[in-house]
């Protein structure tokens, strides 16, 4: 006993049977995945080789992982939920609390000047593109798709397609008509709400599993139409050469009237990438600010009430069709928003940029930082994507797998492992705790104990 709390016993047996077992089962499953490789050799002929050294190298790391689980992890866990619940949370929790999303937000206003200062012009251009701006358009999805989740409870397994709307308008109408980004920008966004709405009429009696699956089926049916109307989208060939925004009006070329000669600098893509940069961050700003304004208006707590009890909900007078159909349209809207910023970043779009497993990626992200929370959705967007862009700076791991070991091709299986260590820790998320959205007298935070499962 310590503390009033009895010790949880181990059972070493037990740990080490586990781990036997574990280890056989993913030997079975990453024996042909990783075990077996086909090569063309200098015939052109498909020849099947063997890579012995990585397959035993992760089902040993798969073993002992789960030996560790089960000898320091399990315990602890159960160590934890017989502890009585704490009345104050600890001290630290609360400067945490208080000052992290200052923080945070002067420091991704100051991130592109940081990384220019530590790594020069040069090496600064892959990290303010690759880590900066990619992170932000999954943060403003999953801000996006947080209203429609996390906020009104509607499982969304179509997300992508709203993405893809806005992306090909802009692209669309950019090269067919030369209308600017600007006017484009909340032009594709209306078009992407539009289509939210045109698929929240025919779901409006579903709920759960069946609302998934025609949500998933929705997604599908748009990249289905991008790719076999050609006319339109030039298939899988995509659409290239799309225009690229200006900084009002000078564009970002070496021209005489470009950006860098208009003020007098040296040429460099750089400038084009921090323009970017700061475009995606005021959209994601601006998405993290319409949500949370949202939240304290009646439409916002009609969605929170929505997605605690529909039946409720109706008893109160609530009308649930136009609650759902606002909850589609402001998420797809946002969507389009981040469809069009993609479209203008790359220059090109195919089908192949919006397929399901970005719409999963997006909800993984809402899930894992948990429903409801923007600053959750934040740190598992820059937690998820910011893991995966690094995988792609791991090359002296091929020193010890070999030149043939592509770590990036391993991104979705640490993104699963992730998945299931999160839910095993932390099943509403990685920030369970609310602020209500309207409150009497006092605003007070929702412990993460109230709102655990089975609890709310």
């Amino acid at each position: 006993m310590a503390d009033g709390v009895e010790k949880v016993r181990i059972d070493t047996a037990g740990a080490l049977r586990d781990a036997a077992i574990t280890a056989l089962l993913a030997f079975g499953l990453f024996l042909p995945l990783i075990g077996f490789q086909t090569v063309t050799n200098i015939r052109n002929e498909l020849v099947l080789t063997t890579r012995w050294p990585l397959l035993f190298s992760i089902v040993a790391i798969v073993g002992v992982a789960r030996l560790a689980y089960s000898f320091f992890f399990a315990p602890w866990l159960a160590q934890r939920r017989l502890r009585p619940v704490a009345v104050t949370p600890p001290a630290w929790r609360g400067f945490v609390g208080k000052w992290f999303v200052p923080f945070a937000i002067g420091f991704v206003i100051v991130y592109p000047a940081i990384v220019i200062a530590s790594l020069g012009f040069g090496g600064a251009l892959k990290w303010v593109d690759n880590f900066g701006i990619q992170i932000l358009i999954y943060v403003m999805l999953g801000w996006g798709l947080n209203i429609v989740v996390g906020l009104a409870g509607l499982l969304d397994l179509g997300y992508v397609a709203f993405y893809a709307v806005g992306a090909y308008a802009y692209a669309l109408l950019a090269k067919e008509f030369g209308f600017s980004f600007w006017i484009l920008l909340p032009l594709a966004g209306v078009m992407s709400s539009f289509w939210g709405i045109l698929l929240g009429f025919p779901v409006l009696r579903l709920r759960g599993d069946y609302l998934a699956i025609v949500t998933l089926a929705f997604g599908e049916i748009i990249r289905i139409v991008l790719v076999n109307w050609v006319d339109l989208t030039n298939g899988y060939a995509g659409i290239s050469g799309i225009p690229r925004p200006s900084f009002f009006g000078i564009p970002f070329n070496a021209d005489d009237d470009g950006f860098a000669a208009t003020f007098g600098l040296a040429f460099s893509p750089i400038y084009r990438t921090i323009f970017l940069y700061y475009l995606i961050l005021a959209l994601a700003f601006l998405t993290a600010f319409v949500t949370v304004r949202l939240r304290r208006l009646p439409v916002g707590r009609a969605w929170e009430a929505l997605r605690e009890d529909e039946i409720a909900c109706r008893s109160l007078g609530i009308n649930t069709t136009n609650t759902k159909l606002t909850a589609f349209g402001m998420g797809a809207m946002f969507a389009g928003f981040a469809g069009s910023f993609f479209a203008a970043r790359q220059g090109f779009i195919s089908p192949e940029s919006f397929t399901f497993l970005e719409s999963a990626t997006i909800l993984s992200i809402v899930v894992l930082g948990g429903m409801g929370s923007q600053i959750g959705v934040a740190i598992a967007a820059i937690v998820m994507i910011g893991g995966t862009e690094i995988m792609r700076e791991l090359d002296f791991l091929k020193q010890i797998f070999g030149e043939s070991f592509d770590p990036t091709q391993y991104r979705m299986l640490l993104f699963g492992f992730a998945m299931v260590i999160i839910m095993v820790l932390r099943p509403r998320g990685l920030v369970s705790t609310r602020d209500p959205s309207v409150f009497l007298k006092e605003r007070k935070a929702i412990s993460a104990d109230l709102v655990k499962e089975g609890h709310g």
